[in-house]
């Protein structure tokens, strides 16, 4: 069952998965943050909103990971944000070139969080 105000997040650090989800319940979405490869595909065929990746998040390949949803018929239309450090520029035309949809600094990222997730609200 689609799940279009729902909200997958992959990474680790405990800064942004606070800050990821205190946006996410002010915004009033479900999300659900996941670590593994397995999980994340499972998520995916859900059809969230929005999927977000910490692009440095070495537990899975986020590159990889983009690559299949976005090649794959049944999750190519969910949107991908990801973001990397500021100084990552070569990482963040990998992650374009991957198929994520908009790849931001981490600081932009964590500025603009609710304007992106009421962006997808909208969805």
């Amino acid at each position: 069952m689609p799940e279009q105000n729902k909200i997958v997040a992959v990474l680790s650090d405990l800064f942004f998965t606070v800050k990821i989800n205190e946006s996410a319940k002010r915004a009033g979405f479900p999300i659900t943050f996941v670590k593994s490869e397995q999980d994340v595909l499972a998520q995916a065929a859900q059809k969230p909103a929005l999927m977000i990746f910490d692009l440095n998040f070495s537990g899975v390949d986020p590159l990889e990971l983009i690559r299949k949803l976005k090649s794959a018929a049944e999750t190519r239309d969910i949107s991908v944000i990801g973001y990397v450090s500021h100084v990552q520029g070569d990482l963040k035309q990998a992650a374009q070139e991957a198929g994520c949809d908009m790849v931001l600094a981490r600081s932009a990222f964590s500025q603009n969080l609710p304007q992106i997730l009421k962006r997808h609200s909208a969805v």
